[in-house]
């Protein structure tokens, strides 16, 4: 999960570096100081509902016994776990990225507030694509364990059956 906040410090640093060195994609620097504030604590209050959702792939989660579930919590328990907690610490994380950028924003930017910003979208977007995935993957073995007839029981035993049934 590291990788999550490298490849969101990338995409930040990657814009950093073209407006400072090339002075061109400051998107955030053509908007008023007032509308980026505005900016900053929407995004901050969208955030925390999509982080919400990651609350519905855990209910799933933790509710489904199916034998491909059961499976999964068996083998790869500690690594879904981990993925929870990162994906709710990712949550607070931003957050706080977006109310630290509003508190620091202010006519001149001179704290480049908006680049604390558009780093807490990065990790955002790479979160949102790993929550996405997991959700996904855990409701299709959910959909699969659902849609599955139910097990037959096996049948009696019989130790005579192959003499019978060579006969016929």
């Amino acid at each position: 999960m590291w990788w999550d906040y490298a490849i969101a410090f990338l995409l930040a640093a990657g814009h950093v570096v073209a407006v400072r060195v090339w002075g061109w994609g400051d998107w955030l620097s053509w908007i008023e100081s007032e509308q980026r504030i505005s900016l900053y604590g929407t995004a901050a209050g969208v955030v925390s509902a999509i982080g919400g959702l990651s609350s519905i792939a855990i209910s799933i989660y933790l509710s489904s016994n199916g034998e491909r579930i059961r499976a999964v919590r068996r083998h790869y328990q500690s690594e879904l776990r981990r993925n929870w907690k990162a994906l709710l610490v990712a949550t607070a994380l931003i957050c706080m990225g977006c109310l630290v950028a509003q508190g620091l924003d202010n006519k001149t930017d001179s704290h480049s507030a908006r680049f604390v910003f558009e780093a807490s979208m990065a990790l955002a977007l790479v979160r949102f694509m790993r929550m996405l995935w997991l959700l996904d993957h855990m409701m299709v073995l959910n959909d699969r364990d659902q849609s599955d007839p139910p097990a037959q029981p096996a049948p009696r035993f019989d130790p005579d059956w192959r003499q019978r049934n060579r006969t016929r």
